[in-house]
């Protein structure tokens, strides 16, 4: 009794992940054809607009597909890998389903239909329904087109990716560990003779074409297979990179900003000195074991009190109402440099967090945000954001406010320079401060009044206990 294929192979679709997106790309795959999995079980890690996010599979079942490769773009709604949840079943069904004419197969390019609505598919997300119908499949040339498509479904049940039925030349059969091995160092699937069974390359044809070309005869017309330790030099003058994912948000988050809110941007230049000296102090002290303690939480810190003292500063423009929305909390903003581009997450309540918390949640929102697994959620509903240009050796400059915020503080290098102190010219730890407003919300003196506070604060740093 054979299987039927309906509701033997389950399709896992893109889900969105985040709130409307289109798009994801997959980052990595963690299963590979042949794998169990089981449900819950996380298959693949995919980078949003937001965000890089990890998707557990709903099934339980074996790997039967791959539907993309890593480092593709795949629209919300279409499938990216198919689970046998009825394995060690008879396959004759699949594969006369796939000698049918206009019959559904099994390719990695399946096309999505036209969007029919919203289906769940991870809890509190949908995606739009896609179909499954697919082109067939391609086999060798000296095979018809109906037993090359059953040549291909049966090839893609060994694991074994090929491409759709189409005149032209032939995709190279290889399997998707094969497929990333030959990407990796390099090596065109096309120029390589496979030795595997039924014409699959194998891991031992890549590493062979990688390796020198031992006394080859002067007359040969073909070129050696290139050498993965030597790297191509760039093609012509220029090299275009593709805007995605987080940096293609990010710009235009920031565009949006720079020309919907009126920024002002205003410096200080402070001796923070004590502040240094307090920092040294804190490292040593029982209470903050097991935290990291540096600069940037003691402005954190000094930010949080001059809101505290100015609250008006902590505010929103509703743009539809004509209104503005005061926030009786800070969800502190916390700008990270990441391999993915830049990244905004904040701090939930860092009002209402004392010196240790706020230390711990410093630490774990930067350690997560470079190791980009930072959530989508993690990155909304900010008040107010600081970016330490200083770390980049930078001494200051003239930041954009995240959509939606009032303000955001540029923190500069902190150096050695000289100062007038207590009436002698000495060496003391400088820095300057960068506060960024919105003018709608914030006028020239509350700013003012914000950074001068800010400013005094790290100065003098007791005026946490005297203010706070």
């Amino acid at each position: 009794m054979t299987a039927d294929t309906s509701t033997r192979y389950r399709e896992f679709k893109m889900p969105d992940v985040g709130e409307g997106l289109t798009e994801a790309e997959i980052l990595k795959w963690y299963v590979q054809p042949g794998d169990t999995v089981v449900d819950g079980q996380v298959v693949c890690e995919v980078e949003t607009a937001k965000a890089a996010v990890e998707l557990p599979i709903p099934y339980d079942g074996v790997v039967h597909a791959l539907r993309f490769d890593e480092g593709t773009t795949v629209d919300v709604g279409a499938s990216i890998i198919t689970v046998d949840v009825a394995p060690g079943t008879p396959a004759e069904a699949p594969a006369a389903q796939a000698a049918a004419p206009a019959a559904e197969s099994v390719a990695p390019e399946a096309e999505a239909a036209e969007p029919k609505g919203r289906q769940p598919v991870l809890v509190g997300y949908g995606v739009s329904e896609a179909s499954t119908k697919r082109r067939p499949r391609r086999g060798a040339a000296a095979v018809p087109e109906q037993g090359a498509a059953a040549a291909a479904i049966q090839a893609e049940m060994n694991g074994v990716a090929s491409a759709p039925v189409a005149d032209g030349p032939s995709r190279p059969l290889a399997k998707p560990p094969v497929r990333k091995l030959a990407k990796d160092l390099g090596v065109d699937l096309a120029t390589i003779t496979p030795t595997g069974p039924d014409g699959i390359i194998t891991r031992e044809d890549v590493h062979a074409a990688t390796a020198p070309v031992a006394e080859a005869p002067a007359s040969a017309s073909a070129p050696a297979a290139p050498v993965a330790a030597t790297p191509a030099a760039p093609v012509g003058r220029e090299t275009r990179i593709p805007v995605k994912g987080v940096r293609k948000a990010t710009a235009a988050a920031m565009v949006g900003s720079a020309f919907t809110a009126p920024h002002v941007t205003e410096f200080v230049t402070v001796d923070v000195t004590r502040t240094m000296r307090l920092v040294d102090e804190l490292k040593s002290d029982k209470d903050m074991a097991g935290v990291r303690v540096n600069p940037l939480l003691l402005i954190a810190k000094a930010l949080l009190v001059a809101i505290k003292r100015h609250p008006e500063v902590n505010a929103t423009w509703d743009e539809a109402a004509q209104e503005i929305v005061l926030k009786h909390y800070v969800n502190l903003g916390i700008a990270a440099a990441t391999p993915r581009g830049l990244l905004v997450p904040n701090i939930k309540d860092a009002h209402a967090q004392t010196l240790p918390q706020l230390a711990q949640s410093l630490g774990e929102l930067v350690s997560t945000a470079r190791e980009g697994k930072t959530t989508p959620a993690a990155m909304q509903g900010g008040t107010v954001t600081i970016t330490n240009v200083g770390v980049f050796g930078v001494d200051t400059g003239t930041p954009i406010l995240n959509p939606g915020e009032s303000a955001i503080l540029a923190v500069g290098a902190i150096k050695l320079q000289p100062w007038v102190h207590k009436g002698k010219v000495k060496p003391r730890q400088v820095t300057t401060l960068a506060l960024s407003f919105d003018h709608r919300l914030v006028d020239g003196e509350l700013g003012s009044k914000v950074l001068a506070d800010i400013a005094a604060i790290l100065e003098q740093p007791k005026r946490l206990i005297t203010w706070g």
